[in-house]
């Protein structure tokens, strides 16, 4: 029996800014749904050489009075990046947080603005150490 990954599904309260957080990583719309009789839409973005991996964007017109306050229960989304330090540097930029910074030239995560625990990773071999990364403190949970 074979098993082929399809998607991973997050629900989201504010659907543009969800949207243009996945775009600051890189990704873009690939599908949409939009559900007249059940008041959602599904829309799944993805990186642009990888459709088949995509993230499910739910949203729920009306609101989402079930969404937990903190969308941990899932775990997180992990993505390669080509450098760390640059992605790192365009989300701040952009108003991002780095929850944990890349202080090991490998690693890092943020948060969307639906609090959904994105982890980056350096592809290949960790950079080295450089600043402001190296000294930069953990910020709030990741």
């Amino acid at each position: 029996m074979a098993l082929t990954y399809l998607h991973t599904m997050v629900r989201v309260k504010d659907l543009d800014a969800s949207m243009a957080f996945f775009k600051l990583l890189g990704m873009e719309e690939t599908r949409r749904h939009d559900s007249e009789g059940g008041r959602f839409s599904l829309i799944f973005m993805a990186p642009p050489d990888q459709p088949e991996c995509p993230v499910e964007l739910t949203y729920n017109w009306d609101g989402d009075d079930a969404l937990p306050s903190d969308s941990r229960h899932f775990g997180h989304l992990a993505y390669r990046v080509d450098n760390i330090y640059e992605m790192c540097q365009h989300l701040m930029d952009n108003g991002v947080t780095i929850n944990r910074p890349p202080r090991d030239g490998h690693m890092a995560f943020v948060r969307s603005p639906d609090n959904i625990s994105i982890e980056l990773l350096q592809a290949g071999d960790a950079l080295a150490p450089a600043e402001p990364w190296a000294s930069m403190e953990n910020t709030g949970h990741w």
